[in-house]
């Protein structure tokens, strides 16, 4: 069997954590001039630190969801709450993560992150996900 490339298995991880629509969708809107940026995301993000053993997709998640909640990437946090879907984080996981960011990284992170949480899982739960 061949051995896969950084980027074949950045993408088969990424689309494990994202889903397939997701990754198609990011695929389609792709240009030329971020062609580049989403090979390094892919190989770097995906093929290299979210496909090390070590943490569970689970883990990961959660980390990465106090990560952006800390830093206020707010459409990256709404994208890794709805990526829990695929990776086994709970909404108490979630809600655990999301308590420890109000602590290390300020209270108002942490509320505007909840807001969002909030809002992704009621969409979840309205679609009967």
């Amino acid at each position: 069997m061949a051995e896969t490339t950084l980027y074949d298995r950045g993408m088969a991880t990424r689309r494990s954590v994202l889903g397939d629509a997701h990754v198609d969708n990011a695929s389609a809107k792709m240009t030329e001039f971020d062609a580049d940026f989403q090979q390094f995301i892919t190989e770097g993000a995906w093929g290299s630190v979210w496909s090390r053993p070590g943490l569970t997709k689970r883990e990961r998640s959660m980390i990465t969801l106090a990560l952006l909640a800390a830093l206020g990437h707010d459409e990256e946090v709404a994208m890794h709450v709805r990526a829990t879907a695929n990776t086994g984080a709970t909404p108490d996981d979630i809600k655990e993560a999301l308590l420890h960011v109000a602590v290390y990284a300020g209270v108002p992170a942490a509320n505007r992150a909840f807001k969002i949480a909030r809002e992704e899982l009621a969409k979840r739960e309205g679609n009967g996900q």
